[in-house]
C-alpha cells in the first residue's frame, strides 16, 4: 500500500528564530496519522531541525544536493553531509532548480543515482509550463522529464522514489490545477510507471501533487484516487495551514 506524504518545501525562507518557532508549532499541532508528513528547511537550518524533531514523526528534507560527494564547487552541498546532520530525504528536479539554476534531466539523473547510492529518500518533481499545456504537449513534457532521469532504475530502487507532479503555471500564482487535472495527470504518471516497470511498482509509488494547494482545496485534490498527498510551498510556512492540509489526507 503506498504511503500518504504531506512535504512541506520551506524554499529560501525563514532564519534560524523563524524556522525553531515554525517546527514548534508544528510539534504542539502533530497528531498521530497515517500521513508521512516531511519539512524541508533551507541548508543552514537543517542541522537545527534534525535536533528539534528527533523525537518527532516529522521528518527532514534538503531541498537540493550535489552529485559528488565533495570537491571544488563552491557554494553546493552533498548526500553524505546531509546524512551527517540527520537528513536522509532530498528535493530534486524541482522547477525552480531547472528554471533558475538551469537543472537540465542529465544533471538530475546523475543527482538522482548519488541519492540512491547512499541511501536517501528522494521526492523528485516534474512539471509542464502553461504554453506547454495550451498546445496540449503537457503529457510529453511529464513523460520525457520522468523518462530521462528516472527510467534507467532498476526495480528495486524505487522503493526510495516519491514522485511530485507540479504544473509550473500553478505554483506560487495562486492558481490550481482542478482536482480533475492533477488525477488526469496523476493516472497518466502511474500508468507510464507501469508501462515501463510493472503494476506492483507503479501501484507502490506516491505521487504527490503541488502547485498552490491550501487548506480550502486540499481535500478535494487528494480526494482524487491518484493523488497521494503534496508537495506544499507557501501554506507549508504557516504552522496552521500546513497541518490543516495534513488532516485533509
Amino acid at each position: 500500500m503506498r504511503k500518504k506524504i504531506v512535504a512541506g518545501n520551506w524554499k529560501m525562507n525563514n532564519d534560524l528564530g523563524a524556522t525553531n518557532t515554525l517546527i514548534s508549532e508544528l510539534i504542539k499541532k502533530e497528531k498521530t496519522t497515517n500521513v508521512e508528513v516531511i519539512i524541508a528547511p533551507t541548508f543552514v537550518n537543517l542541522l537545527e531541525a534534525s535536533k528539534q524533531l528527533k523525537d518527532s514523526s516529522i521528518k527532514v528534507a534538503a531541498q537540493n544536493m550535489h552529485f559528488a560527494n565533495h570537491g571544488a564547487y563552491t557554494g553546493e552541498i552533498s548526500a553524505t553531509m546531509l546524512k551527517s546532520v540527520g537528513v536522509n530525504t532530498v528535493i530534486l528536479g524541482h522547477s525552480e532548480r531547472r528554471e533558475f539554476f538551469s537543472e537540465d534531466d542529465n544533471l538530475l539523473k546523475q543527482k538522482v543515482d548519488k541519492a540512491l547510492n547512499e541511501d536517501m529518500q528522494i521526492i523528485f518533481c516534474f512539471g509542464e509550463k502553461w504554453e506547454d499545456r495550451s498546445i496540449e504537449n503537457h503529457f510529453m513534457v511529464v513523460e520525457n522529464q520522468i523518462k530521462n532521469a528516472l527510467f534507467h532504475l532498476k526495480n528495486e530502487n524505487w522503493k526510495s522514489i516519491v514522485l511530485a507532479y507540479e504544473p509550473v503555471w500553478a505554483i506560487g500564482t495562486g492558481q490550481t490545477a482542478s482536482p480533475e487535472q492533477a488525477q488526469e495527470m496523476h493516472s497518466f504518471i502511474r500508468n507510464l510507471v507501469k508501462e515501463n516497470y510493472n503494476s506492483t511498482i507503479s501501484e507502490d509509488v506516491s505521487i504527490l501533487y503541488g502547485g498552490s494547494v491550501k487548506p480550502e482545496n486540499a481535500k478535494e485534490i487528494f480526494g482524487k484516487n491518484d493523488v497521494d498527498g503534496g508537495l506544499i510551498g507557501g501554506a507549508a510556512l504557516n504552522a496552521d495551514n500546513f497541518m490543516a492540509i495534513v488532516n485533509a489526507l
